[in-house]
């Protein structure tokens, strides 16, 4: 296995672990408003993320850093093509932390009730940035000989792209619902019991349409399953996982159906990236200007370099944070010192 082919298993693993700890963060943002009735549920919601949140947008920050140093003429070539719609996913993160960290500087329910929207609202919003960014990789980008994507934001906003957009918020809305039943307890508890059946069971149709939608029009992606159908057992175990999860919640087992609801994002992303290997970007103008993991990589000894580095800080990583979610187990508890 080339230093190539470990970076992009590296790469595709920071961002599952981006995926499944900062999406339960935007699903209780997307959940906020609907869920959350009072002043004090919408505290315990926005306190039960409180201490993990920023330690979450480390992985995002790790898999920049990633494509940054390994893949710089992929990076090169996504942030100058796309400069606006990475504006727009800058702006919402920027807003989901302002409305986390202002919401209780002031008792008014107008200002509490202002930010909380902005925070759902950018929650939700960056989500589905995220959905249509990845639908429109799998799906290719108009990349020309030079390695350069020239489209409008408007021209990234096509059916099939928004429609994994759509389903990424709701996935992250199940993601987010599990946690806070681990978090919550009464009838805030119950209430999320409730939906959260519902959420996984619009969560499949979607998915199931974005599967189907796979099928019949992106040969690029379906291409490699057809060819080795052995394959199929990924998103066979990502199924498996999701109706493990719904079994779960059932049970009132929450723990468990996090961890399986986490295994299946982990296991739908590595589904995509087995259809997308070796390309990083696939270009929809000609096959070969497709940016890959051979020809948009760094130099040898960067890859070598970069890679020792990742061996010795990542567990530091993982060690934080494993650390943080122990000592703030338990149920969320609100006080005049949270959000």
């Amino acid at each position: 296995m080339s230093l190539n082919e470990i970076w992009f298993g590296l790469f595709i693993l920071i961002i599952a672990g981006y995926l499944i700890l900062d999406g339960f963060d935007m699903g209780v943002g997307i959940l906020l408003l609907p869920l959350a009735r009072t002043d004090l549920e919408r505290r315990t919601l926005l306190n039960s993320i409180g201490p993990v949140w920023d330690g979450n947008e480390v992985w995002l920050v790790l898999g920049g850093g990633v494509l940054f140093a390994v893949f710089p003429l992929a990076y090169a070539s996504l942030f100058s093509g796309l400069y606006l719609a990475f504006m727009l996913v800058l702006l919402v993160l920027i807003l989901r932390t302002v409305a986390l960290e202002f919401r209780s500087k002031e008792s008014s329910a107008r200002w509490r009730a202002t930010w909380d929207m902005v925070f759902a609202a950018s929650s939700a919003g960056l989500a589905l940035l995220l959905g249509v960014a990845f639908g429109n990789l799998l799906f290719g980008l108009p990349v020309d000989p030079d390695g350069n994507i020239s489209i409008g934001l408007i021209g990234l906003l096509t059916p099939i792209p928004l429609l994994v957009g759509v389903t990424t918020v709701v996935m992250f809305a199940v993601q987010g619902g599990i946690y806070l039943m681990l978090k919550t307890e009464g009838e805030l508890h119950d209430r999320f019991a409730r939906a959260v059946p519902r959420l996984m069971v619009g969560f499949w149709l979607l998915n199931t349409a974005v599967v189907v939608a796979l099928v019949l029009f992106d040969r690029q992606i379906t291409e490699r399953y057809f060819a080795n159908p052995w394959l199929v057992i990924v998103p066979t175990l990502a199924l498996v996982a999701l109706i493990g999860s719904y079994l779960m919640i059932r049970r009132g087992d929450a723990f468990r159906a996090f961890l399986l609801s986490s295994a299946m994002i982990g296991l739908l992303l590595i589904s995509g990236a087995i259809g997308l290997f070796p390309n990083l970007i696939i270009s929809t103008l000609d096959s070969a200007n497709s940016l890959t993991i051979f020809n948009a990589a760094a130099a040898e000894n960067t890859l070598q370099v970069t890679l020792i580095v990742a061996l010795i800080g990542m567990p530091f990583v993982l060690l934080y944070s494993t650390a943080v979610y122990y000592i703030f187990r338990g149920k969320t508890v609100v006080d005049d010192h949270g959000y």
